[in-house]
């Protein structure tokens, strides 16, 4: 989209700014590292977006957007730690390039650096944005704990899974755009649908994360499709199969994704996908999608602006990595 394009521009000399050169190099190298690895920066993009919806000079809205993008960082490497992930970005994951203990301690101080960049506003405006940034933290580690404790169920009910990835993505896409508001002074029933709409926009996002790694076109999807079939990721496709097969498919469905036996890939991932399709948890998922990206719809038409109309990123713009997400 042009407007990201131009956001780009507007935010890279901010990104520039904030990099620290001081010692010690090892704590502060690796932010730098994380943050130049690329990415969509979809969530500080909605930030300025929603500022100037509202008629604020979007630069007003910078470190409230490059907080954002701090913390999401941050999320994603202690992420890669616990997944013990190899790459990040198709570039070696920071504690691979430098080590656990080094990795947890500079996202410590992304974190920190994270709030640190809301000092640039006024007191009153301070205070509002760290408590939506706390709050929405807080948030993101409930759904995070609740993705590790999925992993070992197999039980998990559609209700329970849309509410760990409401939590663990969906909240910080929310936040990002009730920043934005709140930064260009909108009304609190405004603020407050930017939210809604995130988090419904959030989700649909998620959901077709979901569903492209597994159905998703290689050359447009951005990573290998199958992914997180052959790391054994029980996504809503996974649940969805589970509730709609019967004992044979379910017990198949399972002893793909836990067996320890090696398995072709080819064939895992086909395999399991006929399972997706048979099952209809492919055209199940894709009617969530439809369904969340209805209601967020509803929310922006419900904002007393119009100008957001014409340049709402569908989910399809929004597909990233997971904690996050993924995206």
């Amino acid at each position: 989209m042009e407007i990201f394009k131009q956001y780009n521009q507007l935010l890279n000399p901010f990104l520039e700014d904030f990099k620290i050169t001081k010692s010690p190099q090892n704590l502060y190298l690796p932010i730098d590292y994380i943050l130049e690895l690329g990415g969509k920066r979809i969530r500080p993009f909605l930030t300025l977006m929603a500022a100037e919806s509202f008629g604020a000079n979007p630069k007003e809205a910078l470190p409230a957007a490059l907080s954002v993008e701090v913390f999401h960082n941050f999320t994603l490497m202690h992420d890669d730690i616990m997944d013990d992930a190899p790459l990040r970005r198709g570039k070696t994951t920071v504690h691979e390039k430098w080590d656990i203990n080094t990795a947890l301690l500079s996202g410590d101080a992304m974190l920190i650096r994270a709030y640190q960049l809301l000092e640039n506003y006024p007191a009153q405006m301070f205070v509002k944005l760290n408590q939506l940034l706390s709050r929405t933290a807080l948030e993101v580690c409930e759904g995070q704990q609740y993705d590790i404790d999925f992993e070992t169920l197999n039980n998990v009910s559609q209700e329970d899974y849309i509410e760990m990835i409401r939590l663990k993505t969906a909240v910080l896409v929310g936040c990002a755009l009730k920043m934005g508001a709140a930064v260009a002074q909108a009304s609190e029933l405004d603020c407050q649908l930017f939210y809604d709409f995130g988090i419904q926009l959030g989700l649909a996002f998620q959901l077709q994360d979901d569903y492209l790694d597994a159905f998703g076109n290689p050359e447009t999807f951005g990573k290998q499709v199958g992914g997180d079939i052959l790391e054994n990721k029980k996504t809503i496709l996974y649940h969805l199969a589970l509730k709609n097969g019967n004992k044979l498919q379910q017990d198949r469905l399972n002893e793909l994704l836990n067996s320890e036996d090696k398995i072709a890939a080819n064939q895992k991932i086909t395999e399991v996908k006929a399972l997706f399709e048979i099952t209809e948890a492919r055209s199940a998922t894709r009617d969530l999608i439809s369904h969340y990206t209805k209601k967020a719809d509803e929310k922006l038409g419900a904002i007393s602006i119009s100008c957001l109309l014409y340049i709402s990123p569908s989910p399809r713009d929004l597909s990233t990595s997971r904690m996050p997400s993924s995206a």
